[in-house]
This record gives structure tokens, C-alpha cells and sequence, in this order.
């Protein structure tokens, strides 16, 4: 959680060398996976709290799954389905809108983000 990437490093190897004695495996996959968790320093800073979210694909359907195990045997599919379709749009009521999303557009279009901001190309 560095202010930027260099910072963020710095934090990364810290982390690692204070743990590495004591958590082998752990320290080794954080070692290996260096470079996905600190890819969101390439992105619009605004989008970061976003990006960095645990799984938001497993949230969305969290309600969902809860209630339709709990539930298990006792609809029949059309029930079921109608049932899910109203949990999921519930849900929806509670989803937070990405901050920022004018940067989104620069983002599809292969725009470049060094620690949060654009970089300005020069014209040659």
C-alpha cells in the first residue's frame, strides 16, 4: 500500500525478508506473484480500491449461494431460478459504482499510468 511502485518495493522486499525465515512457502508464492500484486500501480489511481479487491465475482454471488444451499431440495427450477433472479437484483442495490469511470475509456485505449497518474507522450 505504497504511496507508488518504488515505495510499494521497498515495503515488498521488507515483507519479505522479515518473513521469509519463518514462512518459507508463504514468502515464495508472494515472491512469485510480485508482479500481479502490484500491477494496479499501472492504473488510474482512483480505480486502485477497486482493483485490489478480493474477489469481486465470488461477493457478487455470496447472497446467492447462501441462500440457495440453505434452500436445497425444497423449490422446483423455475422457483429456484426466480429466486436467484430476485437475490441478484437485490444485491445490485448495494453495488458501489467505479470512481473515476471517465479514466475507463483511457484505459481500454492502451493509456499510460505510472503510480496512479498518466504519463504524458510526447508527439513525435
Amino acid at each position: 500500500m505504497g504511496p507508488d511502485r518504488r515505495r510499494a518495493e521497498i515495503a515488498f522486499d521488507l515483507f519479505i525478508a522479515t518473513y521469509e525465515g519463518k514462512y518459507p512457502k508463504a514468502a515464495e508464492c508472494l515472491a512469485q506473484d510480485r508482479a500481479a500484486l502490484l500491477a494496479f500501480y499501472d492504473f488510474p489511481a482512483e480505480h486502485w480500491g477497486h482493483i485490489r479487491t478480493t474477489n469481486p465475482v465470488q461477493s457478487t454471488f455470496a447472497t446467492i449461494r447462501i441462500r440457495t444451499n440453505k434452500t436445497r431440495g425444497c423449490l422446483s427450477r423455475d422457483t429456484m431460478l426466480a429466486m436467484v433472479f430476485k437475490l441478484y437484483q437485490s444485491a445490485a442495490k448495494r453495488w458501489h459504482r467505479l470512481r473515476a469511470a471517465h479514466y475507463l475509456t483511457e484505459v481500454i485505449s492502451g493509456t499510460i499510468f505510472k503510480d496512479g497518474l498518466r504519463v504524458q507522450q510526447d508527439a513525435a
